[in-house]
Parts: structure tokens; sequence; C-alpha cells
């Protein structure tokens, strides 16, 4: 399968345009390669080739970097360390054997590069890169617990400086091609028809053949190493902020800034092996195979809607009703008419849904201001949105998403209500984070035509979408649903239902060990402090903050009446609430009082009477036990909801858990949390827990059987 095409010009310059049959994007396949290996040794060997060019035959797209997909089975393989240098350092060797082989090279960046892309760019001696809105250059390498292994950590600040070169590496950051013209990274930039004809013409003028770094006089911009001016910003603050952001839990970032440091005090061969002895850690390494896996494999086939059934024909909402002028129901009708969706947004007065309209106008409005929008696109936004009270406007929505109160006879009034408007083939999807869908479907005049769409609040912010499938739902409604959130190009799950569905279901353990922890006499800083070295976003005090207590409660009070107390094993915290709402009258963040206390003009900080209202204990809990508390009650929540039929797939429960409630990302889920430990270990975790902590923690005897047959959620990849 021929990926590279070779062609010689009159002026004997080779052409080489890479081609990777069966992808829409350009990647480093085995095959090219070999390929492209070939192709140099026959340019260097040529005595009637003057130089060559590397170009893409994709318009738009150079070359995208590795092949994920092949990276993600490497630590299942149990692929050592050395075998994953020895991966990095041979395609590290053909890019120096292009940048030294005497002929000069040069790459016409006719669409994106990153990662191994932009390295095969760097180790060229000329680059002219097209000058096009969508055209990005970069090393995104740390978002999947890698680093450049082909000579990115040593090209760039060779070329660049540190200090300019570091940002880039331990961010991923993708760059425009002015910003990369001014950075240095590359000579040029050009039109779609000039980037081969500019890129020819500095070969014709019998260029140097010679890297700067390989001249002898070779100074790197700013210096390197411990005496550098820089070293103190770029090393010294530069390892604490990195310690600070990534707390041990991504091992990516410090080998970069190793890498940087050690490969750039020595000749440029001496910097690849460095290199390459890093990369092949973290190849090795459970970290990257899980970022990997869940957030970019198994996130772009959800993205691209894998879960849909495939026997039913593709749709397109033009016309949506959303119920409920709120936070959530606003957030939800300003993404549908972002998409070029019409929208008809309900509430009980017309009051309300002018205000939250209006609310919609000050969010684009800040867009404006920061330069991310024009005013052309604002007016159509607003135009495509509706506010009203009346019912009849409903009348040829294809969708209704309601966001009222999580109130059963709210909900029920407001689905008959739209019922009797919109047509018989429209879709009515209940925004609800934990009432049954089965049960809501009840008020249905189409129960197989009911389905829960559960959307993230702030809804702008949080790409994740929650779809709760009822007893009574059929395929073409989930399928209709998910085309639905494909328009949004947010990323959907797919999960059964069952009272809290999958993520409000075990976000609860999360908040709910927290509040038991204070009971417990943990002090409340290192509480929070533990969930953040964990790898959480905030704090299990803080969340409660933000969604209030007195959701909190209504929510317990709701299960009481439906009689499932008992089967949220997360209740152990209610005392805590019913206290702080009912005695001491700090219900969340939204009251100006809660955990945390909210001056005004100032910053958030734990609220001080904590300590008289939940003593703390005289001894207090290593911040490991804290973390693996949270960790692993998550985790156990979650292959309970496998158990039960509630998620049917890791994948769902992974991507869900991460991008709906805020699971630690390097741990690739909380089913993959489960993985890495391994089964085993996992179940001895929890016992030893439920021991010290109670029988919430205690593993069900179908986890026991997996852990003792060392059966996975995700089977090994050959």
């Amino acid at each position: 399968m021929t990926t590279l095409k070779f062609d010689i010009d009159t002026h004997g310059i080779a052409v080489l345009s890479i081609d990777v049959p069966e992808r829409p994007m350009n990647v480093l396949t085995p095959e090219l390669t070999s390929e492209l290996k070939d192709a140099v040794e026959r340019i260097a060997t040529d005595a009637s080739i003057k130089g060559a060019i590397i170009t893409s035959g994709k318009p738009g797209s150079f070359v995208a970097g590795a092949d994920l997909k092949d990276l993600v089975t490497a630590f299942d393989k149990g692929i050592s360390a050395a075998e994953g240098a020895k991966f990095s350092y041979e395609l590290s060797m053909l890019f120096r054997r292009i940048e030294t082989c005497g002929k000069p090279f040069a790459a016409a960046i006719n669409g994106l590069a990153l990662g191994g892309g932009l390295e095969l760019c760097l180790a060229c001696h000329y680059r002219v890169l097209l000058d096009a809105p969508k055209v990005v250059v970069g090393l995104p390498e740390v978002q999947v617990g890698l680093l450049p292994g082909a000579g990115g950590t040593q090209r760039l600040p060779r070329l660049i400086g540190i200090m300019a070169a570091l940002p880039l590496l331990l961010q991923g950051k993708q760059i425009k091609p002015a910003e990369a013209l001014k950075l240095g990274i590359v000579h040029a930039l050009g039109t779609a028809e000039s980037v081969l004809s500019q890129a020819r013409e500095w070969l014709l003028g019998s260029p140097s053949a010679e890297q700067p770094w390989d001249n002898k006089k070779f100074k790197i911009p700013g210096g390197a190493g411990p005496m550098a001016a820089h070293a103190p910003q770029s090393f010294v603050a530069g390892n604490a902020l990195t310690s600070a952001s990534t707390h041990g839990n991504y091992p990516a970032p410090p080998a970069i800034m190793s890498c940087v440091y050690e490969g750039t005090q020595v000749p440029m061969d001496v910097g690849l092996r460095i290199e390459s002895k890093y990369f092949g850690k973290l190849l090795s390494g459970p970290v990257a195979r899980n970022l990997i896996r869940t957030m970019f494999v198994n996130k772009g086939a959800a993205d691209k809607l894998a879960m849909r059934p495939k026997n039913v024909e593709k749709s397109k909402v033009q016309k949506l009703g959303v119920l409920g002028a709120g936070m959530m129901g606003a957030g939800i009708a300003h993404v549908s008419a972002k998409a070029g969706i019409e929208v008809v947004l309900l509430d009980a007065t017309q009051e309300q849904v002018d205000k939250s309209k209006a609310g919609i106008a000050a969010l684009q409005a800040r867009d404006l201001k920061k330069g991310r929008t024009a005013q052309d696109k604002i007016d159509e936004i607003l135009n495509r949105i509706t506010a009203t009270d009346d019912y009849a406007k409903l009348e040829g929505c294809d969708l209704i998403v309601e966001a009222v109160f999580e109130k059963r006879e709210i909900k029920a009034d407001v689905t008959r209500k739209a019922e009797a408007v919109i047509p018989e083939s429209a879709v009515f999807g209940s925004n609800t984070s934990t009432l049954p869908i089965t049960g809501l479907a009840q008020a249905s005049k189409r129960p197989k035509q009911f389905i829960g769409i559960h959307f993230f609040s702030p809804v702008e912010k949080m790409p994740l979408v929650e779809i709760i499938v009822g007893e009574q739902t059929s395929e073409e409604t989930i399928a209709k649903t998910l085309d639905y959130v494909g328009q949004l190009k947010k990323t959907p799950i797919v999960v059964r239902d069952f009272p809290g569905f999958f993520t409000s279901r075990v976000f609860g353990t999360f908040t709910q060990e927290g509040l038991r922890m204070l009971l417990d006499g943990v002090q409340p800083a290192l509480i929070e402090n533990a969930a953040k070295l964990a790898g959480f976003p905030v704090g299990p005090l803080a969340v409660s903050d933000e969604v209030t207590l007195t959701l909190q409660q209504s929510i317990f009070k709701q299960q009481d009446a439906d009689g499932l107390a008992d089967k949220y094993r997360g209740l152990i915290g209610r005392p805590v609430v019913d206290k702080m709402v009912d005695e001491l009258k700090r219900p969340g963040k939204r009251f100006g009082a809660g955990f945390y206390e909210y001056p005004e003009g100032g910053q958030k900080h734990l609220w001080a009477g904590l300590k008289e209202a939940f003593p703390p204990a005289k001894q207090q809990p290593d911040v490991e036990e804290v973390k693996q508390r949270l960790l692993t009650i998550m985790a156990l929540e979650t292959a309970r909801c496998f158990e039960e039929g509630v998620v049917s797939n890791p994948i769902d429960a992974d991507i869900g858990s991460i991008l709906g409630i805020g699971f630690p990302p390097w741990t690739g889920g909380t089913l993959s949390y489960i993985d890495t430990l391994g089964p085993k270990a996992f179940v001895e975790q929890c016992q030893k827990l439920a021991t010290q902590h109670g029988p919430r923690f205690e593993p069900s005897e179908w986890l026991v059987a997996r852990a003792k047959a060392g059966e996975l959620f995700y089977a090994p990849q050959a």
C-alpha cells in the first residue's frame, strides 16, 4: 500500500508527497515510515538529486502525528521502557538522517502539522507554512501523556530558545501560522498555490544542507543549562509550577522538563537519546494508555456517534422547544441556537423568558468584547431564539427538551401541555439528573418517544450529554437524540434508566464521602486538598456548595418518598446536609454561605465555624488514605452500575466519569482506574476500606468473582 509519491522535476528536485490511504489525515504509520526511510536514502545517495521537498497529498492537512490507535496498545502488550525508547529512537534517527544527509530538504506544509508531523518539518532545513484559518502547528503529545519522541524536545528549544519552547511543549498548545512565523518555527508563509513553489525556489538557490545546531559555533538562543539567565525562571520555577499543576499524577510534564534541561546541554545526537529514554518510560506506563484510550480514541468514537443504532435513518433537528428558562434551559437554548437550530424557549411568564434571553445576549456580548465573535453572528443566534410563555409556539418542533424544576408533578404538567401541540413524530427529552425516565414517561402519550437528555452545567462549557433510555424508549428515539447531540458537537454517552442514572449516582458518592469525612473528624482542608492532589478539579465540600445543599436535601427527600434511600449508599453524609441547611443556615454558594465563605470582592475560603460544627479528630488520616477513599468509592459505584446494567460498556463509564463529573483524567476514568490497579488489588483495597469505614466499600460477589478470575473491564489488546 503506497503512502508516499516520489517525483523528480527537471531541476533535480525530488518531491515527496505523503498520502496515507483510507485516512482523512496523514499519520505516521509503519508503512509511511518505511517508505520515507527508503526515499531519504535514495535522495542522499543519488547524485542527480539536488534536494527534496516534503509535502502532503491531502489538501489542508500535512501530517497529524503518530497513529494513536497503535500507541494505545503498547501498555497492554507489555512493552518495556527500552522497547518504547527504541521505537522513538528509530523514528528520530530517520529524521536525523534527513538533516545530516548532505542534501537540503524543504517542508511545504500545506495544512496542519502536529506532533510527529511538526517534528518531521523541524528536521527539514526550510519550512514554508500555508497561511489559512484552520491551519495550526504544535506538539500536543503532553495531552496524551507522552512527549515529542522524534526530536521535538531538542529541536524546538534550539530553534526558538528554551523560554519560548517550554510553554508549547508543556501545554501542547497549537498555534496559528502568523505566530509560528513570529516565533521562528517556520521561515515563511504562503498560499495553497504557492507553498510548493516557495519551497522549490529556496532549493534552487543552492542553500546549505546544515542545520544551525550542527554548526560548531551554534548557541541556543538565550542559553542552556543551570547558568543561563532564564534558568531560575525556566527550570526552578518551572518545575515548581509543573509539580503544583500535576501533583505527581502526570509523568509527562516533568519528563519534558528533564529532556529539555539535560538534552540542550549536550550535542544533538546525545539529546535525542535522552529524549527517547524518557519517551520509552512514558509509553510503557499506564497514564499514557489511559489518556489516549479514553480521551482520544474512545471520545473520538463517541463524538462520531459510534453507539447510534445503525438501522435508523439520519435526522436533523430544525426546530427545538426548550421548556424552562432557568440557567440550564437558557444554556440548552443558547448552544442549540449557536448550532443553527431554531429554538422556542418557553417558561411560565414572559418576564422570565425575556430575562433568560437577555442573559444569553450578555454572554454573547462578552464574547464580542474578547474578539471571539462578530455582531452579525450574535444577531443570527438571538434571532433564532423565540422567547415565549405560549405553548402554541411549540408547533412544528422536532424535539422538546424539558428543563423545569426537579419535581415529578411539574414535569408531568409541562409534558402534557407540550404534547398537545407538538407533532406526533416529535421526540420528548427530559433534562433530569435524578428522576427515573420510565416514571416520567408515564405522563406522556408516546412513551416510545420519551428519553432522558441530561446536560451538565454550565451547558456552554461542559462537553458531555448523558442520554438515558427508558423501558419503552425506541431505537429511533435514541438515534434522533444522538443526532441532536452530534449537531451540538458535544460528546454523548448512553445509559439505562435508574434513579440517578450513571453520572449523578456516581457523583453523589464523591460528595457524600466528603461529607462523611467531616463526620469522621477529618479536617476540612485535608478533605479538599487531598481531592485536588488526587486530580479532581475541586473538593467535595466546594462542589457541594456549588450545587447547593438545599438541592441535595430535596433529592434525599424525594428518595425517601420513592422508597429508594437504602438503594443509595451515598446517604452517609446526610446528617451534615441537614445540619448545614436547617441548623446553621448555610445552604451553599448561591446563598452566600456554605462550607466556604464568599466575601464580596474577595477569595472564597473555608468557613472557620466548621471546626466547631464538626470537631476534628486528634488523629488525622494520611493524605493518601483520603485520596483513596474518594477514588475508590466512585470506581466501586461505577462497577455496581456496570453489574446492574446501567452502563453497558466501559467506554461510556470512563468518558462520563471524566467529562461529566470530574474524575481525574490520568486514571482513564472510573473503570480504567480499576483495570490499572488490577481487579484483585482493587477488591483488596475495597475490603480494607470496608473494614475501616463501613460496608459501603464492600465489593459485590460479582466483583469479587471477576477479581479472582483476573477479568478486566477492557479486553487486553493483542
